[in-house]
């Protein structure tokens, strides 16, 4: 019986310390791996938002104002270069921009007896063909930006050429204010206006290798305007001999006049099309509401109609309860469940800095919702006009993007 007794003594401890063995090996594997992966993250990182997908937009706007990225070729190659080695992957350079075209236009030669915007930076050089060109070399996604849209200077040669083609309030004024900018906008419902913005359009998608063409609210009409002779006439002629109503929000108005814009980005989408089966057609708008009753810009519509393959909403909000209530509009998740749709982030104006925490803040409530990505507005503001170092900026950027991956393109293959 002792013999026994001492027998099962001698297995339970043995078992009792393989049991614990087990356990301290467990624990240091554990902190092995912990280890591990702190030693991988970059060092003072501020919990950078990161993320592996598949696809993901990671985009950037490249303009003329308050910029130079544009205005001189080596500039512009470094750049793009930057661009890819911190891992964007788009870029939506301006291509019509205060009244000119940003590249060598017949169309607007034509039209408004210059060929070129005369910025000297701009001056013997292809400004397209050198973003597409080092783009593709960079592996980034190059989509131009139809900026200014109807939107034209009051001073600039189309509108001293063509005053006809100038719509105005109920008053006859036509100048609006843009900061401290005086504008003047082309009738989005007369056929020679539609003619000379859709002949650029085609022009672009024609003549160049690129992978899209995106416009925003400006290819729309602020709803104070519409009162022109040509709309005025058009509208009796569609209801009676009735005249449109004198409040430029009356619901009905401003339906019609949506509807007629409507129509015209039907007719530019199968121009596109036309032309380039795989040019991609995207917008990038403001929230629903806001395009819709300011600028008659019913991108919701668009959307559901199969006029849209790509949306970059702008919500430029420092609010973060203002921005977050942005993406959960039933419109915007309708949306993000069939196309892609990204969310355009503030990185910061000329007189206004963005911190980066806020925009590191603002990309993750983005992937927390699985939006197809990001886009930022705009290059100069990542880091070049910021209170923070631009070596700083650059750097959390990379923390952001820490690997690279695709353009999230709905014609080859992306699903929600």
């Amino acid at each position: 019986m002792n013999k026994l007794v001492k027998r099962l003594v001698t297995v339970v401890r043995g078992n009792f310390y393989q049991s614990r063995k087990r356990a301290i090996f467990a624990i240091i594997l554990t902190l092995s791996m912990v280890a591990t992966v702190m030693l991988s993250l970059p060092l003072n990182a501020q919990s950078p938002p990161l993320r592996s997908p598949g696809a993901e937009l990671r985009g950037v706007w490249l303009t003329n104002i308050d910029s130079d990225v544009l205005f001189e070729q080596t500039r512009l190659k470094k750049s793009l270069q930057r661009l890819s080695e911190l891992n964007f992957n788009t870029v939506y350079p301006t291509v019509w921009n205060w009244g000119y075209t940003l590249y060598p236009s017949k169309v607007a030669a034509t039209a408004i007896g210059r060929s070129l915007d005369p910025t000297p930076g701009l001056q013997g050089r292809d400004l397209l063909k050198e973003v597409v060109e080092e783009g593709h070399k960079q592996n980034l996604t190059v989509i131009p930006w139809f900026e200014f849209g109807f939107m034209a200077p009051a001073d600039s040669e189309l509108a001293k050429r063509h005053p006809q083609w100038l719509t105005n309030r109920r008053n006859g004024e036509r100048i609006v204010k843009e900061g401290t900018h005086d504008r003047v906008w082309l009738s989005p419902f007369r056929p020679d206006v539609q003619k000379f913005i859709q002949d650029l359009i085609v022009e672009i998608v024609k003549n160049y290798n690129i992978d899209g063409i995106q416009f925003d609210d400006h290819f729309g009409l602020p709803s104070e305007l519409g009162y022109d002779p040509y709309t005025v006439a058009l509208y009796r002629k569609e209801h009676r001999g009735l005249a449109p109503s004198s409040n430029p929000k009356d619901p009905e108005w401003v339906s019609w006049r949506a509807n007629k814009i409507t129509d015209y980005m039907k007719q530019v989408f199968t121009a596109i099309k036309a032309v380039k089966k795989d040019c991609i057609v995207s917008v990038a708008p403001n929230p629903q509401r806001f395009s819709y009753e300011f600028f008659l810009a019913d991108w919701q519509k668009w959307e559901r109609m199969g006029l849209v393959e790509d949306i970059v909403l702008q919500i430029y909000r420092d609010d973060l309860n203002v921005f977050v209530s942005e993406l959960e509009y039933p419109e915007v998740k309708a949306a993000k469940s069939h196309i892609p749709v990204s969310i355009g982030i503030l990185s910061g104006l000329k007189g206004k800095s963005i911190p980066m925490q806020q925009i590191q803040t603002q990309v993750q409530k983005v992937r927390d919702r699985n939006f197809a990505g990001v886009a930022f507005f705009f290059y100069e503001s990542l880091w070049n006009i910021s209170k923070e170092k631009p070596l700083d900026r650059q750097t959390s950027f990379q923390q952001i993007f820490p690997t690279r991956t695709a353009y999230p393109n709905l014609l080859t293959g992306w699903k929600p």
